[in-house]
């Protein structure tokens, strides 16, 4: 058939488009799908948005029917056009302090208008892609103005609640609290105890039918069975009232003084946009937490966003709605129920309107206080106490509590202002506050400097250092980040005048590149201009087993006897290894050659002279103690006193680049590590097989109950090297007979029946990194063959994981299996992390 006959019959008489001969075929119009997971999770958001949208709309004062267009344009708009896909938006409740001010002072028409404005605006700083710089806002402001606006809902709630109407601020209805406690009013009170407790109370139904109760959304249960009982008792309430929507106002000219309209859409721009973009950066969170849903979903486009938010505004604003922001209760919701795309909200987006055109009549059956009761529940959850312990931590309290007060007592925008002003305050106080401490020790005088070493500190700096007498011996311990030029220059001089005394200084600090490598020599002190002091080229510039740096020494490196290999055991404490340093329970060699062959890494961390070693080793040792040990005393006492409940055994190789608290985030408790030469696991029962790993793993999951067990290659093992270039006969030293347990992996390798492990993306780079990847799978198998894990493994309390690490790549790999493939592929960082 020829290329350009066509391949079914024509019509003659048809009629249509001449095509070009060479133009391109015809494209089918894509079909529109909607997965079924998009469809669950969005009726799922519908139940949650629509008592949440006329119960916000309450709170403000606007017409009920606004909270419903915002929440149809937020899922509509902003759902088809923001940045991210998942995220829900409509009226929220962090913006209801803001809206009901704007209507109690412009009326609703200009609230309107407000909401254009505010929605351009913000249109506007998307197209300057500044979406990222409204991060930069400190988290303690962020969380204090919620909590302000979080308590400002509540207490205005509180008088709907109890049958009242609430006043035009905070401390007007704290006034007016004692009169509304007098004159109760019994159904209103009843029926929002009644929403209250459903609301606690729902998701925490124990058992199995709690977990199928569960599926309805809390707040519409609570909304229901609140309106259902009011009509089954037949209680006289205030009730949702939807006027007819040829009634609706819209948006119309803005009215009031320039200043304050201007004041308005600053303040509605702000909190609409910071609320969007935190809420963006926890939507991405909770994807990250799905396996499988990042990839398809990517993370969100935080400029995008701003502009899907600025065009719903500007609809929202012009069709009569509230603003519009990022919703935390409903995107969780969104992600929760399975969405995997945008669908999702904008589906939810067009059941709020099927609703608000359809369901008009079952609507104004709400009574008003329940409504009322729900939004005074989500005020009271905006105070969190997750985020006051935050704060407090990092002690930020001040600034939290200053920018909710002010909130409280001010306003949403004074309260920021005020928020920011107490931040900078703190920021300059922690930049300016110095402690310099002077103590003597055994005859060695110690001078303590705790924080920023600047010009403000220089004569305090001096008063201390002229208490050490002429002659002595001084350690200057430098605990901070920053010195600048003054600071540096005061301390170099007494450094000087003293050594010239015939004293001894030694200047040290948490930092590597703070100390002093010999008596009247300063070395890599970073000052405020960049500049270092000098330094001596013939001594160490780096301190031993500095946390993610080697040595950048020049030592000369040992010459090894002929059939000798160089070992390097090596114990450190967490947080002061680096690349380099083994750690583990049982370290042996760097790398492990047979007679004739190189190390795998081609040189040895081992000193020249066993004094040098020692002192090395003594210098660590004092530093662990003075730096790293205050800060895990408390965790150690912890696992002293209740003992070790390691969640995985890690099996690994000895070698020295191969640090297993790095490569898995992991601190004390954490990992039970079993190291050897080839990270190799003899079978059981073998003839001179090694009880040594046997009972390791017997003990980690017979007694310590560990859920995992991993095993963990690396790129250029020695001891894989060593397997290839064996020649047969020869001494049978140790190290041959240990790495006969790894003859099977060898044999694995070369029988053609079976596939090759492989990383993803490429081929394995030569023999060597393929020997080492087949080993994890064969030592896999002989894990399997012991009692206690086969054991642990029948009754599915116990996993198995193959992991590969590249060290040239710094890159982890975890074994798959793909098509009936061992597939070593990439573990990329996350938002969460990879934990152990």
């Amino acid at each position: 058939m020829s290329a350009c006959a066509p391949t079914r019959p024509t019509d003659s008489t048809r009629t249509g488009r001449a095509r070009r001969p060479h133009g391109p075929p015809p494209t089918r119009r894509r079909r529109f799908r909607v997965a079924g997971a998009d469809v669950s999770a969005s009726i799922a958001v519908f139940l949650i948005a629509l008592p949440l949208s006329l119960g916000i709309a309450l709170a403000t004062g606007a017409p009920l029917q606004a909270g419903l267009v915002a929440a149809a344009v937020g899922g509509i708009v902003a759902g088809r056009l923001g940045g991210c896909p998942l995220q829900v938006s409509g009226p929220a409740a962090g913006l209801t302090v803001v809206t009901a001010d704007l209507i109690h002072r412009y009326g609703w028409r200009t609230t309107c208008a407000i909401t254009v404005l505010a929605g351009l605006a913000q249109l506007g700083l998307g197209c300057l892609r500044v979406a990222r710089t409204a991060l930069a806002v400190s988290p303690a402001i962020v969380h204090g103005m919620l909590a302000g606006i979080g308590i400002t809902i509540a207490v205005a709630q509180l008088h709907i609640v109890l049958g009242g109407n609430p006043q035009s601020s905070v401390l007007a209805n704290l006034r007016a609290l004692p009169a509304q406690l007098a004159g109760l009013q019994p159904a209103a009170v009843t029926t929002s105890a009644l929403t209250l407790t459903l609301l606690l109370l729902w998701p925490r139904i124990p058992g199995r039918a709690g977990r199928v109760l569960r599926t309805v959304p809390t707040p519409l249960v609570a909304v229901a069975a609140a309106t259902a009982t009011a009509a089954l008792a037949g209680l006289t309430l205030p009730k949702v009232d939807l006027p007819s929507w040829s009634s609706h106002a819209l948006a119309g000219l803005p009215e009031g003084p320039t200043a304050g309209l201007v004041a308005a859409v600053l303040t509605t721009t702000l909190v609409c946009s910071v609320q969007s973009l935190l809420g963006a950066v926890a939507v991405d969170k909770m994807v990250a937490g799905r396996p499988g849903l990042s990839a398809r979903v990517g993370r969100s486009d935080l400029n995008r966003e701003l502009l899907g938010q600025g065009a719903a505004n500007v609809v929202s604003g012009a069709l009569g709605g509230l603003p519009v922001a990022g919703v935390a209760v409903r995107s969780s919701a969104n992600v929760q129920a399975g969405a995997v795309s945008r669908n999702s909200t904008m589906l939810h987006g067009v059941l709020v309107v099927v609703a608000a055109l359809l369901m008009v009549p079952l609507l104004e059956f709400i009574p008003l206080a329940s409504l009322a009761a729900l939004v005074m529940a989500v005020g009271i959850q905006m105070v969190s106490l997750h985020h006051i312990r935050t704060v407090t931590r990092h002690r930020e309290v001040l600034v939290y509590a200053v920018t909710t007060l002010g909130v409280v007592l001010l306003g949403v925008l004074e309260g920021v202002a005020l928020g920011i002003a107490a931040a900078v305050a703190v920021a300059l106080h922690r930049l300016t506050r110095t402690r310099i401490t002077h103590d003597e020790k055994e005859g060695v005088h110690y001078v303590h400097v705790r924080g920023q070493l600047t010009f403000l500190a220089v004569p305090r700096l001096s008063r201390a250092l002229h208490l050490v007498p002429q002659g002595a011996d001084a350690v200057v311990e430098l605990d901070g980040s920053f010195m600048d030029h003054a600071a540096y220059e005061s301390l170099q001089d007494w450094q000087k005048t003293h050594t010239a005394q015939g004293g001894s200084v030694e200047l040290t600090g948490r930092r590597a590149g703070i100390r002093i490598a010999e008596p009247g020599v300063l070395a890599d002190l970073d000052t405020e201009d960049g500049t270092t002091g000098p330094t001596s080229s013939a001594e160490c510039r780096c301190r031993p087993w500095t946390a993610w740096r080697n040595h950048q020494c020049e030592r000369p490196l040992p010459t090894p006897a002929p059939d000798t290999h160089p070992t390097a055991v090596t114990d450190t404490a967490p947080n002061d290894t680096g690349p380099g340093a083994t750690t583990g329970t049982t370290a042996t060699t760097d790398s492990a050659p047979t007679p004739g062959t190189n190390p795998s890494n081609g040189r040895t961390s081992t000193s020249t002279s066993t004094s040098t070693s020692s002192h090395q080793l003594l210098r660590g040792i004092s530093a662990f103690q003075r730096n790293t040990a205050p800060l895990v005393r408390g965790e150690l006492a912890r696992l002293a006193r209740e003992g070790q409940r390691p969640a995985q055994l890690f099996l690994t190789c000895a070698d020295s680049r191969l640090v297993t608290s790095m490569i898995t985030s992991s601190g004390p408790g954490d990992l039970f590590v079993v190291r050897n030469v080839g990270n190799l696991v003899p079978l059981p029962g073998e003839e001179s097989g090694d009880d040594s790993v046997a009972a390791a793993i017997e003990y980690a999951v017979d007694v310590l109950h560990v859920r995992s067990i991993t095993v963990c290659g690396h790129s250029g093992c020695g001891a894989m090297q060593a397997l290839l270039n064996a020649e047969p006969g020869g001494a049978r030293t140790p190290l041959k007979r240990w790495l006969r347990h790894g003859l099977p992996s060898l044999e694995r390798m070369a029988d053609d029946s079976r596939t090759w492990a492989r990383l993803a993306g490429r081929a394995a780079a030569d023999a060597v990194e393929q020997l080492c990847l087949t080993n994890v799978v064969q030592q896999l198998e002989h894990l399997r063959a012991h009692e206690s894990v086969a054991r642990a493994l029948g009754a599915g309390v116990l996993e198995l994981h193959g992991m590969y690490f590249h060290v040239g790549e710094a890159q982890a790999y975890l074994l798959s299996e793909v098509d009936a493939e061992e597939v070593f592929d990439h573990v990329r960082g996350t938002e969460a992390g990879l934990s152990a």
